[in-house]
């Protein structure tokens, strides 16, 4: 007899066989587990299924490996994300510009903003906006280019050209490493323009990770981390120990 699991599996093979396509939660639905366990079973099973931003896709249609694979990255380090976010999520405020940056962290912030909160939210990256969409009174403002699976996310001049239009309040980076000395540090390069580019005109701007990122050194340097009002993890504004 199959486990839970493997059927699951072959549940979810059979749906993207005719639709091609599902949307995260409506995999969750049809399962009748929670978005986390689709992820994990998806995370698991490579070969099959892969993720564009908020959908599952069967894998042989993204082309290309995925080292940074967002349904990896979500299940890593969860529940220390979420409590970063807890605390990030004090500095919106309604009536206000936010910009909400790539990756899987900041997913839990957007999950956390009041529905009664009317506000502008500028991103670049699909699982950021697909969460947006579920707000009632945000108004999102998606950033374009060449879209990158690997991190879902958009790069190129019209989305840095968008930006020089817009005022942002609060901007909430993301990082892959902190490293004492060097700073803030992600995977992607073409991730680095966006972020440089926020931090220079946003009134303030702060960087949410979780613990498991300080002392790690990536490959794309984008910022010193003094030039965040605040470092946030799941313990609160944290200082980051110089060496």
């Amino acid at each position: 007899m199959a486990s839970r699991k493997t059927a699951r599996i072959l549940q979810l093979a059979d749906a993207l066989s005719g639709r091609r396509v599902l949307h995260l939660r409506d995999a969750a639905a049809l399962l009748g587990v929670s978005e986390m366990t689709v992820r994990r079973d998806v995370a698991d099973n490579p070969g099959q299924f892969a993720f564009l931003g908020g959908h599952i896709v069967p894998s042989g249609e993204v082309d290309g490996d995925m080292p940074y694979e967002l349904a990896r990255e979500a299940d890593s380090h969860a529940a220390a994300k979420r409590e970063a976010c807890l605390h990030a999520v004090r500095h919106i405020r309604p009536d206000e510009t936010v910009f909400i940056d790539c990756g899987t962290t900041l997913e839990y912030l957007v999950d956390l903003i009041p529905d009664k909160y009317a506000m502008t939210a500028v991103c670049y990256s699909l699982n950021v906006a697909d969460r947006l969409t579920r707000k009632p009174n945000v108004r999102i403002v998606m950033l374009g280019g060449v879209y990158h699976p690997a991190s879902a996310s958009f790069s190129g001049n019209s989305g840095l050209d968008t930006l020089d239009s817009l005022g942002i309040n609060v901007a909430f980076l993301s990082a892959a490493g902190v490293d004492p000395v060097r700073g803030a540090t992600c995977v992607h390069f073409h991730e680095v323009p966006v972020k440089q580019k926020v931090i220079s005109l946003a009134r303030e701007s702060h960087l949410v990770i979780d613990r498991s990122k300080i002392g790690k050194l990536k490959p794309a340097f984008f910022a010193p981390a003094s030039v965040f009002k605040s470092v946030i993890t799941e313990d609160g504004d944290t200082r980051i120990p110089m060496n």
